[in-house]
């Protein structure tokens, strides 16, 4: 009986030492996969097959062909270097049609503030080209948007494309 007791005991101990193990085990792996996500959370990089000055032009013209409107070029890069910051090729544009946005504006109207829609191109320290924009997810839970879905979706795909269609050949 007392052996029988033990034995039953030891196996308790012994599961809940597994369960421990993996709780353990899964922490740690939830921790490893939330660090690189955090360190860019909200900002969707894509790596562009052409140079700086095609990438941003590309970026334009299909934006153009969407029916978006182009705010402005901001050539950050240029900016920098007229009061003496070298700085890499860098430049903002801001682009947005009120189709998208307002359905985006009337779900939150604090989203206003980070829109109209950028990308960023940019070239890295090895000369690299990279396009970057806002995560519309990113949006959703900044402005903790509700009810949005098909809003959102649509602003994912098409922001998607365009910088597929701007990066790639």
């Amino acid at each position: 009986m007392v052996t029988m007791k033990f034995t039953m005991l030891a196996d308790v101990v012994s599961n809940q030492g597994e369960k421990m193990k993996k709780t353990i085990f899964a922490a740690v792996w939830i921790v490893f996969l939330a660090i690189p996500a955090m360190a860019a959370d909200g900002v969707v990089h894509v790596s562009s097959a052409f140079n700086f000055e095609e990438t941003a032009d590309r970026m334009e013209s299909i934006l153009n062909e969407k029916g978006m409107t182009i705010f402005n070029r901001i050539k950050h890069s240029e900016g920098a270097a007229k009061v003496g910051i070298e700085l890499r090729k860098t430049e903002l544009i801001l682009f947005g049609n009120p189709k998208v946005g307002s359905p985006l504006m009337k779900c939150q109207q604090s989203v206003a503030l980070d829109l109209p829609q950028k990308a960023l191109i940019w070239e890295d320290d090895k000369a690299k080209v990279w396009i970057a924009y806002n995560d519309p997810r990113y949006l959703e839970r900044r402005h903790n948007i509700s009810g949005c879905e098909e809003v959102i979706v649509k602003i994912e795909k098409a922001l998607a494309g365009i910088v597929k269609s701007a990066a790639t050949q």
